[in-house]
């Protein structure tokens, strides 16, 4: 169970436009399917290769994605507001980074693979609400890789080179 309120879950969802068609009395359902987690810093949420048994909404702090090398290279982050965990708990693959909590530790509503099944089952239109929010969360992650790489190119190639 989460340690805010049904209240301050639905203003989250509304402030993040997470599941933001959800009614109060829906998010006070879900609320029961929530788990609240808190990492420290610097702290693994998941490691590269593990598969994900949870999907998460970042309540408050920085999860921070690094490379599986020797050095683990930061190559992305994610802040308040955002959902993460969902490409592997979906697709049932490994993990292709690991992600850690930022300097200042972060809080997460994790959703469990158990209580998913348990929602899917019990509370099919709040799962289609966070299945609609997986989906933009990742169409984001790939417009912005496509910036990325565009942006590489032109700095590789010089600007209007062909």
């Amino acid at each position: 169970m989460l340690s805010i309120s049904t209240d301050e879950l639905f203003s989250y969802f509304q402030k993040h436009l997470i599941c933001e068609s959800l009614t109060k009395q829906e998010v006070g359902r879900l609320i029961h399917y929530l788990q609240d987690k808190k990492y420290g810093a610097d702290e693994v949420i998941s490691d590269t290769g593990e598969i994900g048994e949870s999907l998460g909404f970042i309540a408050k702090g920085k999860v921070i994605f690094c490379s599986a090398d020797a050095e683990h290279t930061n190559v992305g982050k994610q802040g308040a507001g955002t959902l993460v965990g969902e490409m592997s708990f979906f697709d049932r693959k490994p993990r292709n980074l690991r992600m850690a909590a930022g300097k200042k530790g972060v809080q997460i509503f994790m959703l469990t693979r158990p209580m998913y099944d348990r929602l899917k089952v019990e509370e099919p239109f709040i799962v289609v609400n966070i299945l609609e929010n997986a989906i933009v969360s990742l169409d984001d992650l790939v417009r912005n890789m496509g910036d990325d790489i565009s942006a590489l190119g032109h700095y590789v190639h010089g600007f209007g080179k062909r």
